[in-house]
């Protein structure tokens, strides 16, 4: 790169800082991690269920449910799980605990049904240029299992 390219593109960072103009991140930045907020939908009628926000603690993902479409499913509580989560509300309820990067996926951690209060080993990959996130939840091996897409929202 010769100097006259490189000067001009210091010039505009630093002209931009000094007028407070932000540049928004890199798309592979923004959508290169299932970090954000995700529409879940009914395995059965294809219908939105909630929310869940996906957060990274130290290399990990956790999600928890944020919202749900249905009222009456915003007071309600995990009665059927069988851990920390037993008697917990159904919002702010964690459903994904410590999946770590493996190449273009996440895995090793486990996803919780709270319909059934089973836990399943859990894997996910984004899809679709980051806008889908596939969740698969199984026991044992992966080819035993289900997938559900989630998409991104916000």
């Amino acid at each position: 790169m010769s100097a006259l390219p490189r000067r001009t593109a210091l010039g505009t960072a630093v002209a931009a800082t000094i007028m407070g103009v932000e540049f928004p991140p890199a798309k592979a930045e923004a959508t290169g991690t299932p970090v954000g907020l995700w529409r879940t939908f009914d395995d059965h009628t294809g219908k939105e269920r909630g929310t869940v926000r996906i957060w990274d603690d130290r290399g990990a993902l956790y999600g928890a449910i944020v919202s749900v479409r249905d009222p009456a499913e915003a007071s309600k509580v995990c009665l059927p799980c069988r851990d920390d989560r037993k008697d917990q509300p159904v919002i702010g309820l964690n459903i994904i605990r410590g999946l770590k990067k493996d190449g273009d996926s996440w895995s090793g951690g486990e996803i919780l049904d709270p319909e059934t209060g089973n836990v399943y080993r859990c894997s996910m990959r984004l899809a679709d240029d980051g806008k889908k996130l596939v969740v698969r939840g199984y026991i044992g091996f992966a080819l035993i299992g289900r997938s559900q897409t989630w998409l991104r929202t916000g």
